[in-house]
């Protein structure tokens, strides 16, 4: 579903007005189309199929032939990524941290950075995001496992409330395998090189 830029930018003249700003003056007059642009962007993700980028697997054996799966994991560090929280509609940005066991197939690294840029272009809670990263990766690939980590920071911890410019928020979700607390601990300390 497209955003309705017409209607963004109408409900942004609005908004200017009910703050007690003037919409037509000069600094303001293309306010409400750059605001609807730029949610047009923010929100692409909304109604897309984040397992999407997914589809394009490898499958591969587990036997002595060339193309034979390693028995560890896989790791793809500091993929950048910004959504909008869904609670103030206020930015938050960070890096993502991807691990994944494979099953009978592997993926293309190209693919974990979209499906973390489909989701993340959403309304988003930073704790849902990462879970449905990992569900996503789970569920298209069959994985043994998945442990995704997401650090970033919130505008709505840093320019309000507790107004902690300094404050990043780290989530983990895991699924089979990489759920146990002892390979949990190793994926997470090469993930982000902290020490288990």
């Amino acid at each position: 579903m497209a955003v309705n830029r017409e209607r963004v930018a109408e409900l942004v003249r609005e908004l200017l007005e009910a703050i007690g700003e003037d919409p037509d003056r000069p600094g303001l007059r293309q306010t409400p189309t750059r605001v609807a642009d730029a949610y047009a962007e923010f929100f692409a993700g909304v109604g897309e199929d984040a397992a999407a980028p997914l589809a394009q697997t490898i499958s591969v054996s587990r036997g002595p032939a060339p193309e034979t799966l390693p028995s560890g994991a896989v790791m793809l560090r500091d993929i950048r990524f910004r959504s909008v929280c869904e609670h103030h509609l206020l930015p938050f940005r960070g890096l993502a941290h991807i691990a994944y066991l494979p099953g009978e197939q592997v993926v293309g690294l190209g693919a974990l950075p979209k499906v973390v840029d489909v989701l993340a272009a959403r309304p988003q809670v930073q704790e849902r995001l990462g879970e449905q990263i990992a569900d996503a990766i789970a569920g298209a690939l069959d994985t043994r496992g998945v442990l995704v980590v997401l650090d970033a920071a919130h505008e709505c911890l840093t320019m309000r409330g507790g107004r902690q410019p300094d404050a990043t928020t780290v989530t983990v979700a895991a699924r089979g395998e990489l759920a146990e607390p002892a390979a949990r601990a190793e994926i997470i300390a090469l993930l982000t090189g902290v020490r288990p």
